[in-house]
């Protein structure tokens, strides 16, 4: 493979400058193959800018293992806050030194016909022998189109934009979204004296602490985090869920919405369109707490399961029973003479893989791959939600994965008697 003599040459090249791409800059430098990071913004740059300001991990902090960096704190099950994460993932970026260049906006990444990749840049070109997409699945935040139809005196934000009750404008709250952030926003909000609105949708929970010990400390044990996604009933229809909602916030806690109605939240169903002047919900809201009760008295009957065949002491076991239920439900609501000011759209985001220009996405434009391996030789994906294992996009599982496509980059790389070492 001879690129041309005008454009540089780099054996491989990682886009993204977040945990997963500088957790594979780490690998990469342990085995000596040279590479280059470019990122978009700043290295870890959704941390500092697209957190609200009480944001806490929803996992405790022994489960943050970046490759070399374990959590070393002195509350390693406690949840560390926003600027503490900063603060680990700053240390994270010092230790690695990866080679970096930051403010560079990947184009293009296209197959070169005799081999390795032509990367179009905001700063040139490159060609490589391989590439690593690690720019993560979150690009584009999801909005409906009937939020065009609201009126223009309440004020919009997605949840990658919300920071505090005290920077919104007065009056209610509507949280679009009941998964991890619009539960999370929702009790920051109801904490901080909002009028909170929750359009719930189909997101299912779990217990925080049960028979005396973390849910993630006995899921772990069970070997949860270690199944890879060929092995979970869903397959890979499992990276479509909806993550658990939980916090972690004031040592950690359950978020039970139930609870939250008897406070004043109010519930609705999920949020359907915008019509003569009104919002319009589903009917199911009943169900949709039902359902995700179930999924948090099933957590709990698969840990008593665990405990009683390996006849472990711990406190006895409990069933979750609803403190709360809906008398009919809302069907319509207008949001200005319920008084509300501004709607939080919590979600979520699609991907945006557009500038990877090669045969290897699927019909909604995901990538298609076995442990992030592509069937185009030399590219791969790092940092998505189980990619491998349920920790694959968290902090948990992101040292196996690189390591793994470390190993892979390193025998393509052998069979294309490319030279990588540094």
């Amino acid at each position: 493979m001879n690129p041309p003599e005008s454009i540089p040459h780099l054996p491989v090249i990682i886009v993204g400058g977040g945990q997963a791409g500088l957790s594979l800059s780490a690998c990469l430098q342990q085995r000596g193959i040279e590479h280059l990071v470019l990122e978009k913004h700043s290295a870890m740059h959704v941390w500092r800018t697209q957190r609200w300001d009480n944001f806490c991990l929803v996992t405790p902090n022994w489960q943050c293992a970046l490759p070399g960096h374990p959590y070393d704190g002195p509350d390693p099950h406690g949840f560390m806050k926003k600027d503490e994460i900063v603060r680990y993932l700053d240390a994270f970026r010092a230790k690695v030194n990866p080679p970096m260049r930051e403010g560079v906006t990947v184009h293009r990444v296209t197959p070169r016909p005799d081999g390795g990749f032509h990367v179009s840049t905001s700063v040139g070109e490159w060609t490589a022998g391989q590439v690593v997409v690690a720019s993560g699945g979150y690009h584009v935040p999801i909005v409906p189109r009937m939020a065009e139809r609201l009126p223009a005196a309440i004020v919009q934000l997605h949840s990658e934009q919300y920071r505090s009750a005290d920077a919104l404008p007065p009056g209610g709250v509507l949280v679009v979204g009941s998964g991890q952030s619009g539960a999370q926003i929702a009790e920051d909000l109801h904490l901080a004296g909002r009028e909170v609105h929750l359009a719930v949708g189909d997101a299912p929970r779990c217990a925080r602490f049960y028979r005396g010990r973390d849910v993630v400390d006995w899921l772990a044990d069970m070997g949860y985090y270690d199944m890879p996604v060929t092995a979970h009933p869903l397959r890979e229809g499992v990276r479509d869920n909806t993550n658990h909602y939980v916090t972690g916030r004031d040592g950690g806690r359950d978020i039970d919405l139930r609870r939250f109605a008897l406070e004043g939240m109010k519930l609705y169903g999920l949020l359907q369109d915008f019509r003569d002047g009104h919002l319009r919900f589903a009917p199911g809201l009943g169900e949709a707490l039902d359902h995700a009760d179930r999924i948090y008295n099933g957590i709990n009957a698969a840990i008593d399961k665990h405990i009683a065949e390996r006849g472990i002491a711990a406190p006895p076991p409990s069933v979750y029973e609803a403190v709360w239920r809906p008398e009919g439900e809302t069907a319509e609501l207008d949001p200005l003479a319920a008084g509300i000011g501004s709607i939080i759209w919590c979600i979520g985001f699609s991907p945006d893989f557009r500038w990877v220009d090669a045969p290897v996405f699927n019909g909604r434009g995901d990538p298609v791959h076995l442990r992030g391996v592509t069937q185009q030789a030399g590219l791969y994906f790092l940092g998505l939600p189980w990619l491998h294992t349920w920790g694959s996009g968290r902090f948990s599982g992101i040292a196996r994965d690189a390591q793994y496509l470390c190993e892979q980059i390193a025998q393509h790389a052998a069979s294309t008697r490319e030279v990588v070492a540094c």
